[in-house]
């Protein structure tokens, strides 16, 4: 068993009612009478996963971000479900969305309309430059207090957090992933106004300039941390040591699906950024050494090579970068659920939290790809039914 935070060796008996994890008992224990029982001798039981970057409106086509404008409600609540299934099929019990088509997973999660699939943290639109990145979704925003507005309509609309696009991306033609969109100014009048709200703020940051401006003004997350100058991307080890002293949360967003071709255009974008996957790797090395908190999190929905469901890949991408296994399936888990303000009752194997669980064969330790093809996913303690096309690749 991973209990969210180590490995337990030998077996466990968990004890799943109404919902939550009723006891849990190391080494050899008699089942109490009447309770039905599933033997896994050669299985390792995790909680289920936490991927805390997904964009549950986006169908992973080709400019799925940029596609969003043309689709109607009804056409995105399909989408939304669509991508939750795909999600659970891969052991990820919990999702947190940072960036929808103005508040539609919002409006879909109020609506109770699934009760059966991953719980959703949502931001809602992420509040973007006038032009800027991801500007379709709906989220532009200008001045300090066209900032502030725009916070206070995401707690309006019933959001868990607030996105700042804090530097341009790599999807967005004619941003600048080597440069901060907002003014500090303008950043912390956002980070000001949604910690009134009580909501905390993650910024998406490309920019090595978008990075320290995020740490300067004080952020409680930060997306990609790639630091990317016009020389390239590179992550350097006396920011690592800051960003980790500051306590901020990091998602590095790393994994893709190996099966799919990047097309030679993505690349050639992806180049021009001055992103590899040997230079995201080293980054994400690099925050590990210095003890940064780090999240586990996919960019689900942004493309053909990041479907929904794909974050085994991404710590199968940890563990390749150097991350300890056990650190990488923290990421998924426990911090995860911290992060996405669920740590009291999400991201552990113990008494009283939600019975959300992934059954493996096998020992993730030694090969953390045993992830890639769940036995079982359990939410809320019922074994999910997912059709063969739900389940990752």
């Amino acid at each position: 068993m991973f209990d969210g935070e180590r490995l337990v060796d030998g077996g466990v008996l968990v004890l799943l009612e109404d919902g939550r994890i009723a006891d849990v008992h190391r080494g050899w224990a008699e089942v109490p009478e009447g309770w039905s029982v599933r033997d896994v001798p050669d299985g390792t039981l995790l909680p289920g996963l936490v991927d805390a970057h997904v964009h549950l409106c986006a169908d992973a086509g080709p400019d799925a971000l940029g596609r969003l404008a043309e689709r109607s409600e009804p056409e995105l609540d399909a989408v939304v479900e669509a991508s939750l299934r795909a999600h659970l099929a891969a052991g990820v019990t919990t999702v947190r969305d940072l960036g929808d088509r103005r508040g539609a997973v919002l409006r879909w999660r109020d609506r109770k309309v699934r009760d059966d699939l991953p719980t959703v943290v949502g931001s809602g639109a992420p509040v973007t430059s006038v032009g800027g990145h991801c500007w379709s979704m709906g989220g532009e925003a200008s001045g300090v207090d066209g900032i502030i507005e725009a916070v206070r309509q995401r707690a309006a609309a019933g959001a868990d957090l607030v996105k700042v696009m804090a530097s341009g991306g790599v999807f967005t033609p004619g941003t600048d992933t080597t440069r901060p969109q907002f003014s500090d100014q303008e950043l912390t009048a956002a980070l000001t106004r949604a910690h009134d709200l009580g909501l905390p703020v993650t910024a998406h940051a490309h920019a090595l300039d978008a990075v320290e401006q995020a740490l300067r003004v004080g952020v409680d997350g930060i997306e990609h941390c790639t630091c990317v100058t016009a020389t390239g991307a590179h992550v350097p080890d006396e920011l690592a040591d800051r960003l980790a002293a500051s306590g901020v949360a990091v998602c590095a967003t790393l994994g893709t699906d190996p099966a799919v071709v990047t097309p030679p255009e993505v690349v050639a974008m992806a180049a021009r950024a001055g992103l590899s996957e040997a230079a995201l790797r080293e980054g994400a090395a690099t925050l590990y050494r210095a003890g940064v908190r780090l999240v586990a999190g996919s960019d689900a929905g942004l493309g053909p090579a990041k479907p929904h469901g794909i974050l085994p890949e991404t710590l199968v991408e940890y563990v390749a970068s150097g991350i300890p296994a056990t650190a990488a399936l923290a990421a998924a888990t426990s911090v995860g659920a911290e992060v996405c303000g669920l740590g009291r009752r999400k991201g552990r194997v113990q008494p009283g939290f939600d019975a959300d669980l992934l059954l493996v064969d096998g020992d993730p330790r030694s090969d953390i790809t045993v992830l890639r093809h769940p036995l079982a996913v359990y939410r809320a303690g019922v074994l999910a039914r997912v059709r063969h096309e739900d389940a990752p690749r």
